[in-house]
């Protein structure tokens, strides 16, 4: 770069300390965010392998003076980030937070987008950077991700296809949250139909294999149907989305990369519900207590194959989002995360030191739901502390 002619040094001098603060991240980027409070939002705009202009948004709350510690959120499929109880959660322990808005969700979504579709899920791996990168040029040193379903699906095959590179090195723990490890259909769907359905998507990715059909969860969700939340339903739509055969075809590959097996060299601890049912039929009220979009023992099964330090906990009676559930299992929940952050940031190891109970095949499972009501507890009519790990398939 050429600098204008200036017969001072000191003008000099002051010319390249302007470039050097005009090429650093400004918070004066940020712009107060939807969600109102003190949250705010900033667009990132890159362009994709294939030449198409596209942004992801990072979502944060006001960074707090003294710490280098943050989380960093990666919502669901038909999803975004709206769960201000995990922001304000996270600044209460004494984090900063973060959560991403991927491109072609959410926040993101531009004009002729198709909301939801990726060929692969390393599409979104430059988000995954944008964000990292950010959350250490504003001071963050330690970072725990976190992700739930297909953003948990994302975040661990992330990890997987980056270590060892420098872009991770901040991220010292993972923790999924109902993580999209597998489908949840039955035998020969997954086992016959899935597969052929992904090879042609690579011929016909566009091919649409599903329409969106009404969602006994999204029921279970909002405020004016079953549930008790509000969040914009163009973003997170109760009748879902049409799925395509490039996108099931992204998805079965990354899972069955991670179902043979990993390394991820951080800490690893998967939740989910303590158990699961089928979305069918009329309107149960167990459709509250548990996951009725993935199979529980699927998420224990692979989740354990994630690496050497993984711990799976249960939480008694959850929704397949269970910073969604009632209020009982979401604080029950938050309390397993941050005493799991807290233990791993301050002592180096997530480890509770107390004695865990043993699935039918030996693998540990520690136990949740001591903050949990006995009324409410005995709600859930099938509630089990330590899911058996049988295998279906």
């Amino acid at each position: 770069m050429k600098y204008p002619p200036s017969p001072c040094p000191a003008l000099r001098a002051a010319w390249l300390m302007l470039l050097l603060v005009c090429s650093l991240p400004s918070a004066a980027q940020y712009h107060a965010d939807l969600l109102g409070g003190d949250y705010e939002a900033r667009t990132f705009r890159y362009t994709l392998r294939g030449g198409d202009s596209t942004r992801c948004t990072l979502i944060r709350k006001p960074l707090q003076e003294g710490t280098t510690d943050a989380l960093l959120y990666l919502h669901g499929y038909n999803d975004y980030f709206f769960q201000t109880a995990l922001g304000d959660s996270a600044t209460a322990h004494g984090m900063n937070f973060y959560a991403l808005d991927l491109h072609g969700y959410g926040r993101s979504l531009q004009p002729g987008d198709e909301a939801f579709y990726c060929r692969d899920l390393q599409e979104y791996f430059c988000d995954l950077d944008t964000a990292l990168s950010t959350l250490r040029a504003e001071g963050n040193r330690r970072v725990i991700l976190m992700g739930h379903s297909t953003g948990g699906l994302i975040a661990a095959y992330y990890l997987h296809k980056r270590r060892g590179e420098n872009k991770v090195s901040p991220i010292k723990g993972l923790i999924l949250n109902s993580p999209f490890l597998d489908w949840n259909l039955s035998p020969f769907l997954e086992n016959f139909l899935v597969p052929v359905v992904a090879g042609l998507g690579r011929v016909f990715p566009h091919w649409k294999v599903l329409d969106g059909q009404h969602s006994f969860y999204a029921d279970a969700l909002l405020a004016d149907k079953k549930g008790e939340w509000n969040f914009n339903t163009d973003w997170k739509k109760p009748e879902g989305y049409p799925i395509r055969a490039g996108w099931l075809r992204a998805i079965h590959r990354a899972q069955r990369e991670l179902q043979r097996g990993t390394e991820l060299t951080c800490p690893v601890l998967v939740l989910s519900s303590d158990s699961s049912a089928r979305e069918e039929g009329q309107w149960q009220e167990d459709f509250r207590r548990k996951d009725i979009v993935l199979d529980v023992e699927d998420i224990h099964r692979y989740g354990l194959r994630l690496g050497k330090n993984v711990e799976y906990l249960p939480i008694p009676c959850g929704m397949h989002d269970l910073a969604l559930s009632s209020r009982p299992v979401r604080e029950e929940f938050y309390r397993a995360c941050f005493g799991w952050i807290s233990r791993l940031l301050h002592t180096g190891s997530p480890a509770s030191g107390a004695p865990a109970a043993k699935d039918e095949v030996g693998n540990a499972v520690p136990l949740a739901g001591k903050g949990i009501p006995s009324y409410y507890l005995r709600s859930c009519v099938t509630f089990r502390k330590a899911p058996a790990l049988s295998l279906k398939k």
